[in-house]
């Protein structure tokens, strides 16, 4: 026979813990108590970026620049390109806000289709930059060695060119005043000539980047782990190197918003019949006494769409760097 007082003690039931506390281990504290779901880089920056009124203030221009481009039959009806000459140099009215030019055309439409053309250029010229140097940059920081040294003479003698010198030069020789290419043709010049000059910057920055990370502690663990230098490149480095090339990136939009309208102005950049601010503001030079709103209204749509991009560099600089939080 049994002891009954063993008996007792086997057959005693133990308490059962509270489902809720074990399934969630912050249950049962206060609510400011439990923890936070830890966030990432991106996730602190866009933390710090909604409760700045100068990036909200950025974003909404250049949005609205965005839908001008993409979608310009949304704010202007009128015709871009043709115009009549009996309207020559009219001023504003109602059926003309900004006026019209010296050939009649609306200023208040080809403000609005300007848009399309410049935001363009400087999108498709960001894009390629970023691409060829920060390829180029990734290879020459984790590579290091001879590869390094050569890649950055070669960027030292892109860099030594200056930038509007350098692209007059190029542009004058392929897109002369006797050649007679196509719109697709110039567009693809002028993107090219930025993209050319401008690659040099961004490699650095990369370069940079990849020389401060790639001793890191989970860099060096996933190189032991066996991690080929595709998936060390791929899952951890281009990561972890991105903010400032997003920081450069997002202002140098407006940089080449304004380097199209400089080279369109000079008469080397774009040309009629594209309709880019920088043109409309190269004809309404020899107009300013007599009509100053030729020069006035894409002027200030440029200087706009080049301060809204600059504003957003620099919020997105402040939220991506520790030190300035």
């Amino acid at each position: 026979m049994s002891d009954p007082s063993t008996a007792s003690i086997v057959s005693t039931p133990r308490p059962e813990e509270p489902r809720e506390l074990a399934a969630s281990p912050g249950a049962g504290l206060p609510e400011g108590a439990r923890k936070e779901k830890p966030r990432g880089l991106l996730g602190d920056a866009w933390r710090d970026l909604r409760r700045k009124p100068l990036f909200w203030i950025s974003a909404a221009f250049i949005l609205l620049f965005v839908v001008m481009a993409a979608f310009p039959s949304l704010f202007s009806s009128g015709d871009a390109v043709n115009g009549d000459l009996s309207r020559s140099l009219g001023k504003p009215s109602a059926d003309a806000w900004f006026g019209y030019d010296v050939q009649g055309r609306d200023v208040y439409a080809r403000t609005i289709y300007g848009a399309r053309a410049s935001i363009v250029v400087a999108l498709l010229s960001v894009l390629g930059t970023m691409l060829i140097g920060g390829a180029m940059g990734m290879i020459a920081g984790y590579r290091g060695g001879w590869v390094d040294s050569l890649l950055s003479r070669i960027a030292d003698v892109f860099f030594g060119l200056p930038f509007v010198l350098g692209a007059i030069v190029i542009l004058t020789t392929f897109n002369g005043s006797g050649s007679s290419n196509s719109k697709a043709e110039i567009m693809f010049l002028v993107i090219m000539s930025l993209t050319v000059l401008s690659w040099p910057v961004v490699m650095r920055l990369m370069r940079s980047s990849v020389l401060a990370t790639r001793e890191a502690d989970y860099i060096v663990a996933a190189r032991a782990l066996g991690a080929g230098t595709g998936r060390i490149v791929l899952k951890h480095l281009l990561p972890n190197c991105l903010a400032p090339l997003l920081v450069y990136g997002t202002i140098m939009v407006g940089s080449f918003i304004g380097a199209e309208a400089t080279l369109s102005f000079l008469g080397v950049g774009l040309k009629s019949p594209v309709v880019s601010w920088g043109i409309m503001i190269s004809e309404a030079q020899n107009y300013i006494r007599v009509a100053p709103f030729l020069l006035f209204f894409p002027a200030a749509f440029l200087v706009a769409a080049v301060l809204s991009f600059v504003m957003l560099g620099e919020a997105v600089r402040e939220a991506l760097d520790p030190k300035l939080r």
